[in-house]
């Protein structure tokens, strides 16, 4: 095997260019609550005469007249710090804890709830502030490792397909009433949702398709969220630094079913095609309805066929019968998505048979996404960032051909580094040629990085070609001119994004273009 390390002209990053903000998404004519009424909802005290709140915003940049600052402990410091710039764009309360009152000082101008854990009640609040808008509709929350996206998305277009007006909220974008909005988080802070949501039944929504991460699990973005179904694809490695094992990680999915949990849902939904699944159903004890590929379960398949663009079709057998059902995207993998979206379609009301149609049309950006420039050999962007992942779709486009398999791959910064040499291990096992690349290095040093990977990627003496280029744009343009005909080159872990965070700086960067210009360059379009 061979490692070299490449210094590349990076042309896609142009200095000081930052991805722009996104606009806040709130309803037009929210209710108004008493700062009293809020506190006493909480059980916290009030400090200051009562006043009335329209919103809620964590963001002292982001306030809008009439809201409730949520000034919270941080790691580096105290959001009661930025409360007097909240307060001069127009926040009329404040919400914080003791500490926060002594950074206020004895007149703050406002009144101030004090809780003894601000972050706690967050979700509730600002639930009580916008009106419990998830009363309102049937909030679907899909969580899991891997599949969350692709699950939502086929979930969606089930409801829509059986005539509701579904929304969605996730990892790559907001969708309200056909209007998009890309997202920061793949479930929003607390405030950020329940605006959403609220926003959502004043424009008619019906229904919503939420993707829940463990960290929104854990930090209490959904608590006051009335989920009507909770949907658990499966579990495998990701998110050690934040939980402390992996026991942790499954406790924190393991909220949205659990008999003891404030946001159980009400039915569950729950593949059980790998151990973890098994163990989530039976968290959610009665409640649950299983699905599986591999496996008996409520909902399984069988007579899974693959066309020759990749698309699949499958026989559901399902409690009510045996329906057909396709989806476009090839691996077993979403035939296992698919089948759980049309099983969480079924657990709030909608026939199996007015859900498949809809699936049958999906696409989801950056998941196996093919860019075609005319070129003799498959081109694939995918979001596969972790070894899960990596290995399932890596399997998956090996399977798709008879030639080479080219991976280009990296790990994001400030994030969970066990993962890191695995996914090297991996790569470097079921590909032919592995470049390791930058990711979205954040604050950490890239070649640090890279190196952890390359390390895997070595130990495991596999059968790839191990090259470090670490100008992602190079790497990939390294990649296409390697492919020969018939070959098989995939751009993993970054999938939709359209921006690449480098010391804490955002730049412009989308995997999919840099993929199309080189592949343009190499046929000479």
């Amino acid at each position: 095997m061979l490692s070299c390390s490449l210094a590349v002209p990076f042309p896609y990053r142009p200095r000081g260019a930052k991805l722009p903000a996104q606009p806040a998404l709130r309803p037009s004519a929210p209710p108004s609550t008493s700062v009293a009424f809020l506190a006493e909802s909480i059980s916290a005290r009030l400090s200051g005469p009562d006043r009335d709140v329209t919103g809620i915003e964590l963001r002292d940049q982001a306030i809008q007249p009439g809201d409730l600052f949520a000034a919270l402990p941080g790691r580096h410091s105290h959001g009661a710090e930025y409360a007097a710039a909240a307060i001069e764009r127009g926040a009329v309360a404040v919400l914080t804890d003791e500490a926060g009152v002594d950074v206020l000082g004895a007149d703050p101008d406002v009144p101030v709830i004090v809780a003894a854990n601000p972050r706690g009640v967050l979700g509730n609040i600002s639930a009580t502030i916008y009106g419990e808008p998830s009363e309102r509709l049937k909030v679907i929350g899909v969580t899991g490792t891997s599949g969350k996206t692709t699950t939502s998305y086929l979930i969606e277009a089930g409801l829509t397909a059986a005539g509701l007006k579904p929304g969605l909220i996730g990892t790559i974008e907001t969708r309200i009433d056909g209007h998009r909005v890309p997202s920061a988080l793949t479930t929003p802070e607390a405030p950020q949702l329940q605006a959403l949501l609220a926003l959502m039944v004043e424009q008619g929504t019906d229904a919503v398709v939420m993707e829940v991460s463990s960290h929104a699990l854990s930090l209490g973005r959904v608590d006051g969220t009335r989920f009507e179904v909770g949907a658990f694809t499966n579990l495998s490695q990701d998110h050690m630094d934040f939980h402390k094992d992996f026991d942790d990680y499954f406790a924190a999915k393991a909220r949205l079913f659990a008999k003891d949990s404030t946001v159980r849902a009400e039915h569950a939904v729950v593949c059980i095609d790998d151990e973890w699944g098994v163990r989530m159903a039976g968290v959610a004890g009665d409640s649950a309805v299983t699905v599986s590929t591999t496996t008996d379960a409520d909902w399984t398949v069988e007579n899974v066929e693959i066309a020759p663009g990749g698309s699949q079709s499958f026989d559901i057998d399902a409690p009510a019968g045996t329906i057909h059902a396709t989806v476009r995207m090839p691996g077993r993998y979403n035939v296992a998505n698919a089948l759980l979206a049309v099983a969480a379609c079924a657990a709030v009301g909608v026939e199996p048979a007015a859900a498949v149609p809809g699936i049958a049309t999906v696409d989801v950006p950056g998941r196996v996404e093919r860019v075609d420039r005319g070129q003799d050999f498959l081109a694939v962007v995918d979001y596969a960032h972790k070894p899960d992942a990596l290995e399932k779709v890596i399997t998956m486009l090996r399977e798709s051909t008879v030639g080479r398999v080219a991976v280009v791959v990296g790990a994001g910064g400030d994030r969970d580094a066990e993962k890191r040499p695995i996914m090297g291990a991996v790569s470097a096992r079921l590909a032919d040629l592995l470049i390791v690349t930058d990711d979205n290095p954040r604050s950490e040093d890239p070649a640090t990085i890279r190196s952890a990977i390359v390390a895997g990627a070595t130990a495991e003496q596999g059968r790839a070609e191990i090259r470090e280029i670490g100008d992602r744009a190079g790497a990939i343009a390294q990649a296409v001119a390697w492919a020969k005909p018939g070959d098989v080159v995939l751009v993993a872990g970054k999938g939709h994004e359209v921006g690449q965070d480098i010391g804490g700086v955002k730049y412009p960067f989308d995997d999919r273009e840099v993929l199309a210009d080189a592949l343009e360059s190499r046929v000479g379009k």
